[in-house]
């Protein structure tokens, strides 16, 4: 299971772009897949390291001072470089941009759970070396990041030297030519000790604003090699090791450095932290730790397991947009799922509806334990989210910002950000697919049923009654190519689900005795349960009669549509080329959003409206957006179109790879990722889950002679394996479970297999 591709010096952009593709990561923290020795002068390099969750603030300039407009933003940080290795041959220094390179490739290794760099080098003056540097985020101690370089001398013997640097003077890398990265580099750390403690060195910064302390911690051991000597020099702002020796020839030395990043949102006293995990690191020994990072995987993929018969560079594909979901989500409450996750600067390291919509279900379906790490995170900044819905003239309720890290908003642009309050409905909906697929009852009373209750009360509070409907104004769907609308259709749909969700637990709560704290502590009383029933019930609901379709909101079928077929290739994406003003008052979508609708809340319309609004909205779709396409390819599968299903899949899961949007170098898409694992198995496989059980509609796309896949519902793991005539159903562990089959209720005990029939188009 691994990722190999040859590098390419000869091209800057390739180069950027497996910085971002090699990176390692491990939820708590990510690094760039820099060179160690550096590039050429000239080359551009995005070199970085994150801390999920550790901000700073930064000035958002707006135009005008209004009301409520956030003028501040959190930033992700790059906290330090501990990358830095140089290696000297004599007097000769290492670099693959002199001397002769006879092969250069990585490898992702995604059993092992590292990244590989393989270096066969002669140096201008004819020195032959082999260079293997493997890296490591550590997924067992989530503070480490390893570096295991190993030198062979092929054809002479002689001095070897490395230069090991450690600095704290970083800074945050940005373009001010485009809106999805910082605009501005800024000095966000600021140092406030360093020291040495034998060959380790400790540096402790300080954000400048924020006030979070963050401390990286390095040391060295060597391996082979002969009169190795081993000194570390500190300054205020870094420090450098430097490692010498003798290396015999066809003899190896093998550097291993340990580095270790701490921050005062989870240690008291971060610095002491970073002391005790070096030692335990280097106590451990390289051996146990790749072990058990081996160990920690094979576990993963037990439960993840997914694979294609037929079409290996997509299975492979897919497998990899897997291992990115693994080493990108948060494992604590004090951090979340980026849309870049932990591999770049991309959108500054907000925090999305993305994580909600596009990547909890994978979570919840093979790792719920990391889904409810990030549905806590949620609740950690609920009283944020309340503030928030303060600022926004709301006196009850929370409303989530749209893009955040710390729980405040960091939209500068409100009506294609905070306005798109269906991210209110996004978490509702992610504690609710939480609930049905683990049953976690418990959770529920903790902490989802507040989060749930909260999100409701917005509702009330923003919308209105007219005509004997419940109707929400002056609001954004997903689709931001059309914004500040009437009764958005999603938004809509999403209100009412989360509604009756306030409902329903109230009344689960109150039947297991259970509401009274809470009710208590929110002020909830039976008759503002009763208002959510009657909005949910009341609820307004666009649909066209003479089209047969769902209006994406009350005035988007009454505006001319854009001429996509007469639009130069060059103009996408349409947002760094026209006006807003200019995109909203045409239908043209930059995203799936009635489509996602019809999806998410499939059950609010008959298939024929469906089928309708897919083709109607296909048209006019531009998938600007990396999120939209996989949610293309899982409506097409319900409704039988499956070659438009199949190339939109495919669309989806190569997009990093082939860098296909052409801004991977700035991250990782980590939403689409997710919905490449829901296109397999919400569309392909048909899986539903809801309140009567787990429910399959299986198919095959036509080029595949199968695929296999697990999850984990309840206490259970079900194995699901498609063939062209057949689908098998087997239970791997836990209890055994009723499961729905094309509709035909089964006992699933035994394996079960049932011959497969193809969606009608």
């Amino acid at each position: 299971m691994q990722y190999r591709k040859e590098i390419r010096l000869e091209d800057p952009g390739a180069l950027l772009l497996d910085e971002t593709l090699f990176h390692n990561a491990n939820g708590y923290l990510g690094v760039r897949s820099n060179f160690e020795e550096g590039y050429a002068p000239g080359v551009e390099s995005i070199r970085g390291s994150y801390i999920n969750g550790v901000y700073d603030f930064a000035e958002m300039k707006q135009a005008e001072k209004l009301y409520g407009l956030a003028e501040e933003k959190q930033t992700i940080l790059n906290v330090a470089d501990t990358q830095g290795i140089k290696l000297f041959l004599g007097g000769e220094e290492f670099s693959l941009f002199t001397g002769q390179v006879y092969r250069a490739e990585r490898i992702l290794d995604m059993k092992k759970g590292r990244t590989e760099r393989h270096i066969h080098w002669c140096s201008p003056q004819g020195k032959e070396v082999e260079i293997r540097i493997r890296r490591l985020a550590s997924f067992t101690q989530l503070p480490l990041f390893l570096i295991d370089y190993s030198v062979t001398a092929l054809n002479f013997q002689g001095n070897l030297r490395f230069v090991s640097t450690h600095r704290g003077d970083v800074k945050n890398y940005s373009n001010p030519g485009d809106p999805r990265v910082a605009a501005e580099s800024f000095r966000h750390l600021l140092p406030v000790r360093s020291k040495a403690e034998g060959t380790a060195s400790f540096i402790v910064s300080e954000t400048s604003t924020s006030g979070i302390l963050i401390c990286t911690a390095v040391d060295h051991a060597i391996e082979g090699g002969r009169g190795i000597t081993l000194s570390t020099e500190v300054s205020p702002e870094g420090a450098k090791t430097q490692i010498g020796g003798v290396l015999g020839a066809g003899k190896t030395l093998r550097l291993l450095k340990y580095a270790i990043f701490t921050d005062s949102l989870r240690r008291e006293d971060c610095e002491e932290a970073a002391g005790e995990e070096l030692r335990r690191a280097i106590e451990t020994g390289p051996g146990s730790i790749y072990s058990s990072q081996e160990e920690y995987l094979k576990k993963f993929w037990e439960s993840a397991f997914l694979e294609i018969d037929g079409d290996e560079k997509l299975s492979d594909a897919v497998k990899y947009n897997m291992y990115q979901l693994l080493q990108s989500a948060g494992r604590d409450d004090k951090g979340s799922m980026a849309a870049k996750g932990l591999s770049g600067e991309g959108y500054e390291g907000h925090f999305f509806w993305d994580t909600e919509m596009y990547i909890e279900p994978f979570f919840i379906l093979t790792q719920s334990s990391i889904g409810r790490d990030l549905i806590s995170y949620r609740y950690a900044i609920l009283d944020e989210a309340r503030k928030n819905a303060r600022l926004l003239g709301h006196q009850k309720g929370a409303l989530f910002p749209w893009r955040t890290i710390m729980g405040r908003e960091c939209s500068g642009y409100f009506p294609a950000g905070t306005a798109q309050y269906h991210i209110n409905g996004d978490v509702a909906w992610s504690v609710v697919s939480y609930y049905l697929a683990t049953g976690d009852f418990e959770f529920i009373a903790e902490k989802g049923a507040e989060i749930i209750f909260e999100c409701a009360r917005l509702w009330i509070d923003t919308g209105s009654w007219y005509g004997g409907t419940f109707q929400l104004h002056g609001v954004t769907g997903p689709d931001e190519y059309t914004c500040m609308v009437n009764n958005n259709y999603f938004t809509n749909l999403s209100a009412k689900f989360n509604l009756q969700w306030a409902v329903r637990f109230y009344k689960m709560l109150t039947d297991l005795g259970r509401i009274n704290h809470l009710a208590v502590r929110l002020d909830l009383i039976p008759e503002e349960i009763e208002v959510f029933s009657r909005a949910e019930k009341a609820m307004y609901i666009p649909y066209d009669a003479e089209l047969g379709i769902n209006p994406q909101d009350d005035s988007f079928l009454s505006k001319k549509k854009w001429d996509l077929s007469n639009t130069p290739k060059e103009n996408f994406p349409l947002l760094l080329h026209y006006h807003p003003l200019h995109l909203y008052r045409h239908q043209v979508c930059k995203q799936a959003d009635t489509v996602l609708a019809h999806f998410i809340f499939e059950d609010e319309q008959d298939k024929e409206t469906i089928r309708r609004s897919f083709l109607y909205y296909e048209k006019i779709t531009t998938h600007d957006s990396s999120l939209s396409t996989c949610i293309f390819s899982i409506a097409a599968s319900k409704l039988g179109y499956r070659e438009k299903a199949y190339r939109y899949f495919g669309d989806s899961a190569m997009l990093d790879l082939d860098n296909t949007h052409g801004n991977t170098k700035d991250g990782i898409h980590t939403a689409n990722m997710g919905g490449v694992w829901m296109a397999i198995v919400y569309g392909f496989a048909g899986l539903r889950i809801k309140e009567q059980g787990l429910s399959f509609d299986p198919d095959i796309p036509d080029p595949w002679k199968g695929y296999r896949f697990r999850i984990c519902y309840r206490d259970s793991r079900i194995q699901i394996t498609i063939t062209p005539s057949v689908a098998t159903f087997t239970l791997l562990s836990g209890t055994e479970k009723k499961i729905s089959v094309y509709g035909k209720s089964y006992t699933l005990a035994d394996p079960l297999s049932i011959a497969l029939k193809r969606r009608p188009e």
